[in-house]
């Protein structure tokens, strides 16, 4: 066996062992932090200035940096934008907004999952500014058509799991639980619409209530 530059090597190259300096380990643990941090910016520089006028430079001043260590992290814009998409995606798949294993009662479980996903909290996990910003991207971006498209793949999968259970044990009745899931969805994404431009000021509760009985009455009487 011999031994090179701390790395040990057995002839089959089975296994390395590597000495991983203190100063590496600190640079780690500083990029995990950092990039959050930069994210997060960034995502206020968007709520701030839209996505026309968000700049590497605007994020940096917002955040007391140099425009730099902007790029030391993430090399391109491009990669930032990437980034920013994927965590908002995690903010959507946030556990605490959809956990609903404490409820023991079927009915009020989905009572809650139901009364979750067409409230003003769920609407706004992400500013619908920014949301809609990078959905328009997706029709010209292709990795971000794949990132949007993953999400709503995501969130419908999701509900369709659920509505497969609750349609089981009666508490809905649906012929199509695929498409009864895909139907939510849609009505779901088509709330900050209305809020923006049929609502009239109106408080985003009282459409999106309406929303809801029309979703609940499509799922309790077999309409799909």
């Amino acid at each position: 066996m011999k031994k090179h530059d701390n790395i040990v090597v057995d002839g089959s190259l089975r296994y390395s062992k590597l000495r991983i300096s203190p100063m590496a380990g600190r640079k780690n643990q500083n990029a995990e932090l950092r990039k959050p941090e930069i994210l997060e910016g960034y995502y206020r520089v968007l709520i701030e200035e839209g996505l026309e006028g968000t700049s590497i430079g605007k994020i940096a001043s917002h955040l007391g940096i140099h425009p730099s260590l902007i790029l030391h992290y993430f090399k391109n814009k491009e990669n930032l934008r990437l980034a920013l998409i994927e965590l908002m995606i995690g903010k959507f798949k946030s556990q605490h907004l959809l956990k609903f294993d404490h409820i023991e009662d079927d009915p009020e479980r989905f009572t809650a999952l139901i009364n979750m996903i067409f409230s003003y909290k769920w609407s706004r996990t992400v500013d619908p500014g920014v949301h809609f910003g990078f959905y328009y991207q997706s029709f010209r971006d292709a990795n971000v058509a794949v990132l949007f498209r993953e999400m709503f793949q995501w969130l419908r999968n999701y509900l369709y799991d659920e509505f497969l259970i609750f349609n089981s044990k009666g508490i809905i009745q649906v012929n199509d639980v695929r498409k009864a899931a895909d139907f939510i969805v849609t009505l779901m994404e088509g709330l900050e619409f209305h809020a923006q431009f049929l609502g009239h000021d109106k408080p985003f509760a009282e459409f999106a209530d309406t929303a809801k009985q029309s979703a609940l009455a499509v799922l309790k009487n077999k309409l799909i």
